[in-house]
């Protein structure tokens, strides 16, 4: 496994850490999201890390702190993956999880603990337990719900009659693909965001697990 270019700045002094997580067992369509990391590492080599417009370098700000590998106990792996990015908080960095399957982002919720969640992804992900998982990638907005006090989900598009009305709740803002580009923030308080590559339409990023169109 190569480093994430650009992400070789000593530890000690990073305020970002790239961290894989290629979990991939609740997957019930297109299995994959196994090679995430690896993959992100190696078509992001050609970026050049210098931002004009900020006059800034990745390389100046962020180390890659290699992948937490995944075993068969999902909850097992979360919490363990969850400890592994506190203490990077515990430290000053800020953690940059990289799947893996969407079900990470329950370990970066609860390492992190925020007042809102803020998530792009196709899918509301709000069932309490699919196909008697409750740790399936179609649970993850509602394990962000038991740690922070809002999700806002952009571009979500599809969801089960259940899911819609769970989110038709005080707690639930759903921002369909169409008005995403004009969002603003309109929430007090630290904030998790977390990108699931579905959200984007499937013309774009045809390689995601589970494809829906008009993103």
């Amino acid at each position: 496994m190569g480093e994430f270019p650009g992400a070789t700045v000593d530890p000690e002094a990073a305020a970002y850490a790239v961290v894989g997580a290629p979990l991939d067992v609740s997957t019930t369509f297109r299995p994959g999201a196994r090679f995430g990391p690896e993959r992100v590492r190696r078509f992001a080599r050609p970026f050049d890390d210098f931002a004009h417009r900020t006059d800034s370098r990745f390389s100046g700000l962020v180390t890659d702190a290699g992948d937490v590998e995944p075993w068969d106990d999902a909850a097992d792996y979360l919490e363990f993956l969850a400890g592994h990015l506190r203490d990077h908080r515990e430290v000053g960095r800020l953690p940059l999880v990289v799947g893996g399957e969407h079900t990470v982002t329950v370990a970066g919720l609860r390492a992190t603990d925020p007042d809102v969640y803020v998530c792009l992804d196709a899918h509301l992900d709000l069932y309490e337990a699919y196909a008697g998982n409750e740790l399936s990638h179609a649970t993850v907005t509602n394990h962000a719900l038991e740690i922070a006090g809002e999700a806002v989900l952009l571009g979500a598009r599809t969801g089960s009659e259940s899911e819609w009305d769970r989110a038709a709740g005080a707690d639930v803002t759903v921002v369909p693909p169409e008005e995403v580009p004009e969002w603003e923030p309109s929430f007090d308080g630290d904030a998790y965001l977390s990108v699931d590559v579905d959200a984007a339409d499937p013309a774009f990023a045809p390689g995601t697990g589970t494809p829906e169109p008009f993103g």
